[in-house]
């Protein structure tokens, strides 16, 4: 009996120790964007941001969203996870401690990007590129100076490009939302995603979650 006590207190010991491990941590945040930033994009960030840590304590990205979100005048695609937004649509800032590398596994320079929701094409060169269609696309933050202003999807990938210095855009992953308070996981194909709510302008709250370290299955 003891021996059995003791071999099933090392199992739940050690699936614990697993279960922590695959958690990082999410703070709050009231430290501005930096000055590459511009004004005209500060203005529609909340004052309060987010930083994400790993289990190895190291910060990932920190990553203000915007107060109010614009939605779509209409429902769009019905293959997509978040209708809500539109194509294009400047979500938030996300700023890189350290050198890091985007969802197609392109390097990506230290530094603050914007980022814009973009859906990815619905053609063969696309096909099985990613579970879902749904990115939001990194531009260099200096690059982003309106951000009311509509892009069209190679006008966005063009200023895209300038976040990887290749002729792809740097995309980071959406997936399902996870729902909750603002947290950060591992998920099984060692993607760490950032879960939280966009305020839309609707007075909606739209749960998401973003891979903000991971690379697409090779």
């Amino acid at each position: 009996m003891t021996g059995t006590f003791s071999h099933s207190a090392l199992l739940l010991l050690t699936l614990t120790g697993i279960c922590a491990a695959q958690t990082g941590k999410v703070s709050p945040l009231d430290l501005p964007p930096d000055s590459s930033v511009p004004q005209a994009v500060r203005k529609i960030l909340d004052t309060k941001g987010y930083r994400i840590a790993l289990d190895d304590g190291s910060v990932a990205c920190d990553i203000w969203l915007r107060t109010s979100v614009p939605g779509p005048a209409k429902k769009s695609a019905t293959d997509v996870l978040y209708w809500q937004l539109a194509e294009s649509t400047l979500v938030g800032v996300i700023s890189f401690p350290q050198a890091t590398t985007d969802y197609r596994g392109e390097a990506v320079k230290a530094g603050a990007y914007t980022l814009r929701y973009e859906l990815l094409p619905n053609d063969a060169n696309h096909l099985g590129v990613a579970p879902n269609r749904d990115f939001l696309l990194l531009v260099p933050a200096a690059s982003d100076t309106d951000p009311d202003k509509q892009l069209k999807f190679e006008e966005l990938v063009s200023l895209s490009r300038q976040a990887t210095g290749t002729r792809h855009p740097g995309p980071l992953s959406l997936v399902q939302a996870a729902g909750g308070p603002p947290s950060v996981s591992k998920d099984d194909e060692d993607h760490w995603v950032f879960s939280a709510s966009l305020k839309l302008a609707s007075g909606e709250n739209l749960p998401f979650s973003l891979v903000v370290k991971g690379t697409a299955p090779q």
